[in-house]
């Protein structure tokens, strides 16, 4: 297995909104990010991702570009940025940007010229058709809810928007538009940006002609992802992108993919094809949920969390490397989706941890994770900022669905869960912000849970995800090791032996808060064994032949067989 920083990187990101307001304002910004650096080097990550911190009008968090060389004002200006980069360098650290080029916003230069006229000479930079018997080109419907196109009086033509009317999609087919973007690129790696998270990266090529999208029952648009994701000229935009910009640098980069499978994902992976480092794959992110429909709960079941992760590292072993994540800035909080955010949310936090580092791959941390933070439920949607969700609560509302039912799903999987402010103290607004209240509320249970308390406990949440990098980093076996799922057909143990050369590291996992117990296969022998970390206390003597498991409980052995 070739060696490479990005492999071993420990990647923690940061939605700049929510993580630290230095200015009193109730934004984040860029000065307070580097007020916490210390934190995050505190806590052993070595990477650092930042969501959009580019000019923007907001209408989805700066996912919404109007200017991809300047910051956005709530944030500070380019010399904060030009300071966090030093800053974070200089603490042995690397910081890495998204890339959001799918689409930009309609206040971008590029879309005010567009739109303009129909022969302006950036007209083609954007997706323009015209109308079909008074109605939109297709029947696409957009993500964010609605239809996926916007129609233009002035041209009297529609343009594409995949997202929100504010998100108009870029025209990869251009040229002009490709040559644009590897500027841009290049003038933030030549900053000394250590990589990009590339957002919706496999929606830049949509098929020719926009064929109309699969109506399903119930649903007024029809599903245009067969002919969005992973389009026919992807791989050629992305080979184009590596030889003109990104193979230059040493950097890391990292593609959001949704609908890839392990075989998808492998072609934009593939070192020998030369176009991203890795990608973060939607698999796991709909296990408890209808695929078309996130807002529509579905049981799950353990062994089916096994074969999702089993089958990505088996699709994509020595052919190319895997992202590991459990939540983000568009998933609900992992404790409360996958653990429990009640009786045991510090061990099942502890245990999610040791599962996402010493799995085979690169594991990113979302802020507040490291200190076990909840999802979050707002009595009223007043409370809530997220287009996606407001757009859902109209919608549900609109056809007569009960309050509590649309609030149920809301606190469920809003992206919202995942973007009220970081929980420093206990102090008033958390230690987020002082006197202006922040832009989104805080979760009212950061007086239990925040960081001061975590740095004062020996035995917190924190102190255990700073232990786990600190062995991955010291044991390559965490990184590059072969994983062998056993107990396979089990519903509450999650194990699995990491082997590298005669290094073997045997991880046990209770996924409930039930007590089962743990069987070590026949076929598994050793002599001596050593601890590594627990969330329990353990007797060393104990005997890991057959172990009484404890709600959550998560063990590392190290196996060791005499000469």
């Amino acid at each position: 297995m070739e060696q490479k920083w990005w492999k071993e990187a420990i990647v923690y990101q940061i939605y700049p909104r929510s993580f630290k307001d230095s200015n009193g304002d109730g934004i984040g910004d860029l000065p307070g990010i580097i007020q916490k650096l210390d934190y995050l080097k505190n806590l052993g990550v070595n990477v650092v991702w930042l969501c959009p911190v580019y000019k923007s009008p907001n209408d989805d968090n700066g996912y919404d570009i109007s200017n991809y060389q300047d910051i956005m004002d709530e944030f500070g200006d380019i010399k904060d940025m030009e300071n966090l980069l030093t800053e974070t360098h200089r603490r042995d650290m690397k910081l890495i940007m998204d890339l959001v080029v799918n689409h930009t916003s309609d206040e971008h230069p590029w879309f005010m010229e567009s739109h303009s006229s129909l022969d302006n000479p950036y007209r083609d930079f954007y997706i323009w058709r015209k109308g079909k018997n008074s109605s939109p080109p297709n029947n696409w419907g957009s993500v964010f809810g609605g239809p996926a196109w916007e129609y233009d009086e002035k041209t009297e033509e529609y343009y594409l928007h995949l997202f929100s009317k504010k998100q108009p999609d870029l025209n990869w087919e251009n040229p002009r538009v490709r040559e644009e973007i590897y500027t841009m690129i290049k003038c933030w790696l030549d900053k000394g940006i250590d990589g990009f998270r590339m957002d919706t990266v496999n929606m830049f090529s949509k098929v020719p002609g926009l064929p109309d999208g699969k109506i399903i029952k119930g649903y007024k648009y029809g599903d245009g992802s067969p002919y969005f994701l992973n389009g026919p000229s992807i791989h050629e935009y992305l080979q184009e992108m590596n030889k003109e910009v990104l193979s230059k640098y040493d950097i890391m980069t990292v593609g959001e993919t949704p609908g890839t499978t392990p075989e998808i994902a492998a072609l934009y992976v593939n070192r020998d094809r030369r176009e991203l480092n890795m990608v973060f794959h939607f698999e796991l992110m709909e296990i408890d949920h209808n695929p078309i429909n996130k807002w529509k709960p579905k049981e799950w079941k353990l062994t089916e969390l096994k074969k999702i992760f089993t089958k990505w590292h088996e699709g994509l072993k020595e052919k190319g490397w895997n992202s590991l994540y459990m939540n983000n800035h568009d998933q609900p909080r992992m404790v409360s989706r996958f653990g429990n955010n009640k009786k045991y949310r510090i061990e099942s936090a502890k245990m999610l941890a040791t599962l996402l580092h010493t799995l085979p791959g690169t594991p990113y941390i979302y802020q507040g994770e490291e200190i076990g933070m909840t999802n979050v439920a707002f009595d009223n949607i007043e409370d809530y900022r997220d287009i996606e969700t407001l757009n859902f609560y109209r919608e549900m509302a609109k056809r007569g669905l009960p309050k509590e039912k649309i609030m149920g799903a809301i606190h469920r999987i809003s992206r919202d869960n995942a973007r009220t402010p970081m929980q420093w103290g206990n102090n008033p607004n958390a230690g987020f912000t002082a006197g202006t209240p922040p832009w989104i509320k805080i979760n009212p249970n950061y007086r239990d849970i925040n960081v001061d308390h975590d740095l004062k406990d020996s035995n917190s949440i924190f102190y255990y995800y700073q232990k786990i990098i600190r062995l991955r980093k010291e044991n390559l076996i965490m990184t590059y090791g072969n994983c062998q799922l056993i107990l396979k057909d089990d519903e509450h143990v999650y194990s699995y032996l990491r082997t590298l050369n005669k290094d073997r590291l045997l991880i046990i996992l209770n996924f409930f808060p039930s007590q089962t117990i743990f069987n070590l296969p026949a076929n598994i022998n050793y002599q001596e064994k050593e601890l590594l970390i627990s969330n329990y206390n353990i007797e060393e003597k104990e005997d890991i032949k057959s172990i009484y498991l404890r709600p959550y409980e998560a063990r590392v052995y190290k196996l060791v067989n005499s000469e």
